[in-house]
């Protein structure tokens, strides 16, 4: 199905005939959403085309209308990396997966831990991007791990989170310090977990797989003694704390341990670890190289297990751009990360298909959960939220070719793969920035 396009008047739109889900209530009923003004002014049963005056009608035909998705985690590229991608490729790509919100990582160069930098940001996507970007700010001057960032200062410049990007913060009384001062402002602070004297040369994951290919691994257990001592940290301190991303089932049974004890804590996936594993990367495919690197099936069927029960909170793309150079090298060579946000929904409704994970939850976990760890409008299907929506078609395959992917880098895990199920329409405040099939969309 193309979608119809909405006009450019400024007359109310009106979404008929769709499955309605908001993955915060577990809304899942037929019925039409009514914008106006750039949130939504009515929706369920009662919005029919008798009941919608002048507003534009789009007949959504039975496909599902959910909030657009919130991608916790991406790498922009923009400033300093701009051959890899900018802020106006990334939101692009985003559109067309029906991601109406990213949060850019502060691993750029200069890395954004001044408030100058975070106006930057801000100002550069209110310019050149089709949806919503929130940075987020390092945690330590520099990403260097020596000196606290002004997170006050930086929070209240627009700064919606806080990291020290694809490096841990080896030291625990500077992680310590930062989780502190960070609770006095409800600062999240959201960590990566790699205890880096472990990791160090490891370019996969440590097991049979990185045996047979002679390749130095990465043992879980670098993971997982991060994470162990942030938690404690956390318990500690108060401080807001999410675990950007884990990637196993050892993983998986702490933070269901620290939930239980009633902490204060969240974690993340991405959708690498959701739907791959080690063996994918067969004959030394750097597409595969990754951080945390891909694990088992064992830990990645954990994974899926943890979307499902609740105790994963966000699902994110990773989205880490890397030009050829960086990826045509040998494996223990290659840059690691891979894109991702263009591809972000229809990977992950691999799980709704294959029957791991209910369409209500899976959505959950890349719009509601997101949206509340962040303290955003958006994420919600309900009056008076932004009218940041996607329309999906849960169920037409395609194959996925790189060359058409809208990010300036090409390195897609996904180069070919077979998926179902795409976004349709994109709409952010209520204004489509992306209709399935629109020439230049």
């Amino acid at each position: 199905m193309q979608a119809p396009t909405p006009d450019r008047t400024g007359r109310p739109l009106a979404l008929l005939h769709a499955r309605l889900i908001d993955p915060g209530t577990r809304l899942d009923e037929t019925g039409g959403v009514l914008i106006a003004d750039g949130m939504i002014a009515d929706l369920g049963p009662n919005v029919t085309a008798g009941s919608i005056g002048d507003a534009q009608a789009i007949d959504c035909d039975g496909h599902v209308l959910a909030p657009g998705l919130i991608d916790m985690l991406v790498f922009s590229g923009e400033p300093g990396h701009e051959h890899r991608e900018t802020l106006s490729t990334t939101s692009r790509a985003a559109a067309a997966g029906g991601v109406t919100t990213v949060i850019c990582m502060p691993n750029t160069e200069p890395v954004i831990d001044d408030v100058a930098l975070v106006d930057f940001i801000m100002r550069r996507a209110r310019d050149t991007a089709r949806i919503n970007v929130h940075p987020m700010a390092a945690m330590t001057k520099g990403l260097k791990s020596e000196e606290m960032a002004e997170i006050g200062l930086l929070r209240d410049a627009g700064a919606i989170a806080f990291t020290n990007g694809k490096t841990s913060l080896a030291d625990a009384k500077m992680m310590r310090n930062v989780l502190a001062y960070a609770k006095d402002f409800g600062a999240l602070i959201i960590h990566h977990l790699e205890e880096p004297t472990l990791a160090q040369n490891g370019v996969m994951n440590e097991g049979e797989v990185a045996t047979r290919l002679g390749l130095p691994g990465i043992p879980r257990e670098a993971e997982t003694i991060m994470l162990e001592r942030d938690l404690r940290l956390a318990e500690l301190t108060g401080g807001r704390y999410h675990a950007g991303q884990i990637s196993c089932r050892a993983s998986l049974d702490i933070i269901r341990a620290a939930k239980a004890r009633g902490l204060p804590v969240t974690c993340g996936v991405s959708i690498n670890h959701l739907t791959l594993n080690e063996n994918d990367i067969g004959p030394y495919r750097t597409f595969f190289k990754m951080r945390p690197p891909l694990r088992s099936e064992n830990d990645r069927a954990a994974m899926v297990e943890g979307i499902a029960s609740g105790d994963i909170d966000v699902i994110v793309s990773a989205h880490d751009p890397q030009d050829a150079d960086g990826k045509r090298r040998p494996f223990a060579e290659a840059a690691d990360g891979a894109i991702g946000v263009e591809t972000l929904l229809s990977a992950a409704l691999r799980l709704y298909h294959d029957g791991s994970v209910d369409l209500v939850t899976l959505l959950r976990a890349l719009t509601a959960n997101p949206a509340r760890l962040l303290g955003l409008p958006s994420g919600r299907l309900a009056k008076g939220a932004p009218a940041d929506l996607v329309l999906i078609d849960l169920d037409t395959p395609f194959v996925v070719n790189p060359e058409l992917l809208r990010t300036r880098s090409k390195n897609t895990p996904f180069d070919e793969a077979r998926l179902q199920g795409r976004a349709l329409m994109t709409l952010v405040a209520g204004r489509a920035v992306y209709n399935y099939g629109e020439c230049g969309s």
